[in-house]
């Protein structure tokens, strides 16, 4: 069964040049909301989490809200093991998938079809599931003859559809998402749409990043709000954001709702993790870095 431990979490990110005092550093610290410090090293660091503690199990749909700068993106990062924590312990049983990015882990000197292979044997996919990957991601994205092509070579819109439909071809049993992901023309998102819903029932446990209040509320079912690295509150998803939200509003940050745009291709509620497909990833175990 799928779960996820955060414990303790504290990720910093060193500024080799920043060690001389200065009013550029004072202020950048008076920005950053006093994350600035040293770490063990007497290096100067930017606090990017603090002191983060959480579990998920099976069904459950975390929602990560903050300001920009709150840490949403580094936790996700964090979680799925492109950060590596200076302080505290990240433990992941079951498959992953992180989508942060649509093109990442592409290689742009790589033809279409080397990245799709190249993704499916990362995953531990066999050579039959490989062509299955092969002949769905290149039906999804329209690729036809580009497939033996360099991906150098793709329109912008080729790289997209081929990045989307990559990075959703294999169902894991814990989704990581950033809102970011959703972004694309209203075309090609209408089309994703259904393809992205199924993905998302699938797995058994999603952490999603949004600053928008209707995704919020219709895929999760328990919220996270950040705000300088650290937890201000975890509860139910209507409790958080109304906290949230007065905060927000008090001090004139952007709204959660600022992107209604995106809102559209929320989907419906996805509280029941349905039947998933072969697995992408084998379980993940982080050390302690206590």
């Amino acid at each position: 069964m799928a779960s996820v431990d955060a414990e303790h979490v504290s990720v910093d990110f060193p500024l080799y040049h920043g060690s001389a005092r200065s009013l550029k550093r004072a202020m950048f610290a008076a920005a950053s909301g006093g994350r600035i410090g040293k770490d063990a090293h007497k290096r100067v660091v930017v606090q990017g989490l603090r002191d983060v503690s959480f579990h998920l199990g099976a069904g459950d749909r975390l929602g990560l809200v903050g300001s920009n700068g709150a840490g949403k993106t580094t936790l996700l990062r964090t979680l799925a093991g492109i950060y590596e924590p200076v302080r505290g312990r990240i433990r992941v049983q079951g498959s992953l998938n992180a989508l942060l990015d649509p093109n990442l882990g592409m290689n742009p000197d790589l033809t279409g079809r080397e990245n799709i292979s190249l993704r499916g044997l990362f995953a531990g996919l066999g050579r039959a599931a490989i062509r299955r990957l092969e002949d769905d991601v290149r039906d999804f994205a329209d690729l036809d003859e580009f497939m033996d092509l360099p991906v150098r070579t793709y329109s912008s819109g080729m790289v997209v559809r081929l990045g989307f439909a990559l990075a959703t071809a294999i169902h894991p049993e814990v989704l990581l998402m950033d809102e970011w992901f959703l972004a694309g023309d209203a075309g090609f998102m209408e089309k994703a749409r259904t393809r992205l819903e199924t993905l998302v029932r699938s797995a058994e446990i999603l952490v999603l990043s949004s600053h928008i209040k209707d995704v919020v509320t219709r895929w999760c079912t328990r919220v996270i709000w950040l705000d300088k690295g650290r937890i201000m509150e975890d509860g139910a998803p209507d409790e958080v954001l109304g906290h949230y939200l007065a905060a927000s509003e008090a001090h004139g940050d952007e709204k959660a709702d600022a992107k209604p745009e995106h809102a559209a291709l929320a989907g419906k509620a996805l509280a029941q993790p349905a039947p998933r497909d072969e697995a992408a990833l084998t379980s993940v175990d982080r050390g302690d870095r206590r």
